[in-house]
């Protein structure tokens, strides 16, 4: 997560979404950068808002303005799923090596999710103390560039490339019809958001 003073702008970092990449455009210009460790780095708008918020004065907390990106749901699962197939964590319980995204999915799916498939949600993560989405400027992942051009025009930088930084190893993600019904019905409401992103 990066708060950036002068632009009254806060950049979560939503996980799976290219924040990585972000961070490494983006931090020269940024006045805090969370880096350490992952929970905080990653810290979901409710979080930031009854942790990080009060310690400013609250004219500065009304012209801070949070900013994140969403991607489309199934994808970002997939994402997961390939990000923990990688060697450093082969033998723990958030591995998914050897396994394939049917059976992430399914875990997803269950009432008690197993450990490598407890990834939380996106629209969870948006969302503020009493639950509801209130991220000020949604972007969708699939448009990366709306999010540079806003953030280069908003902090004064021109011409960002950011890096590809914590890409996940290729796997197949295939799904039978049936499974990827129950999982869009599940993230329905993560759906609807990222369409919203995308209509911006």
């Amino acid at each position: 997560m990066m708060i950036f003073w002068e632009a009254g702008l806060v950049l979560l970092a939503v996980p799976k979404t290219g924040t990585q990449a972000l961070e490494e455009a983006f931090s020269q210009r940024a006045d805090i950068v969370f880096r350490h460790p992952p929970l905080t780095k990653h810290m979901p708008l409710g979080w930031f808002r009854r942790k990080i918020l009060p310690l400013f004065a609250p004219e500065d907390q009304a012209r801070l303005k949070s900013v994140a990106v969403i991607r489309e749901p199934v994808d970002w699962l997939g994402s997961w799923y390939r990000y923990r197939t990688r060697g450093d964590i082969l033998g723990t319980q958030n591995s998914t090596a050897g396994m394939d995204f049917a059976t992430f999915a399914e875990g997803y799916l269950s009432d008690a999710q197993p450990s490598y498939a407890t990834v939380g949600s996106q629209g969870r993560f948006l969302q503020d103390n009493r639950g509801r989405i209130a991220v000020d400027h949604l972007f969708a992942y699939e448009r990366m560039d709306e999010l540079l051009d806003f953030l280069e025009d908003k902090v004064g930088l021109a011409g960002v490339t950011p890096p590809i930084r914590n890409a996940s190893p290729e796997r197949p993600l295939d799904l039978p019809d049936e499974l990827r019904n129950r999982l869009r019905e599940s993230l329905a409401f993560d759906i609807e958001l990222h369409a919203t992103a995308m209509r911006r």
